[in-house]
């Protein structure tokens, strides 16, 4: 998938170095709700460890870990994934960041109506979702901006890193519904 001078493909394990600097430069940013990877990736040899057990779950199509990737100088910009995936339904969850140094450029929009598009084309989904905290307003605008609504707040849904029991919004996308805008984040 490809938009401007941005690519979005699977990730790899040759991606070790570039996905570990990407998580440990947004550390900070992602703590409290980006758990799992939080916890997983401190060192080098921990986030290999995390890569290839996510990498396997790529063959049993039960997780799909996308980087976005900025082709003029292939530094690795934000992530994707497509996870909780019911292929009865025909339904996934999204996950994703940015590099704080691309953030708030408009490059999230473009890169997650590329990937909702790609999966509603392609493999035919019906529907994409997202959970996000209440608070997190520039999420909750980019999911409206791409095209999602709100299904309700889900109460105590989800532990942070610090163990707190958040609630979360949930929004969904179905594949007959377009994005509202492509413009800025």
């Amino acid at each position: 998938m490809n938009f401007e001078k941005y690519a979005i493909r699977l990730l790899k394990i040759n991606d070790l170095n570039n996905y570990f600097h990407l998580i440990n430069d947004n550390r900070k940013r992602l703590e409290e709700i980006f758990t799992g990877t939080v916890l997983e990736t401190k060192t080098i040899e921990s986030t290999k460890v995390f890569m290839l057990k996510n990498l396997e779950r790529i063959k049993d199509k039960s997780y799909f870990p996308y980087v976005i990737i900025d082709e003029s100088d292939n530094r690795f910009v934000g992530f994707i994934d497509l996870k909780n995936i019911d292929y009865n339904i025909k339904k996934a969850e999204l996950g994703f960041y940015m590099d704080e140094n691309y953030a708030r450029k408009g490059i999230m929009t473009k890169a997650l109506n590329c990937f909702c598009d790609y999966y509603f084309e392609k493999y035919q989904f019906n529907k994409l979702f997202l959970r996000t905290h209440p608070d997190n307003f520039s999420t909750r605008k980019l999911a409206e901006k791409c095209g999602f609504k709100i299904e309700g707040v889900i109460r105590n849904d989800y532990m942070t890193t610090s163990g707190k029991i958040i609630d979360l919004v949930y929004y969904g996308r179905l594949s007959y519904e377009k994005q509202t805008t492509t413009n800025n984040e």
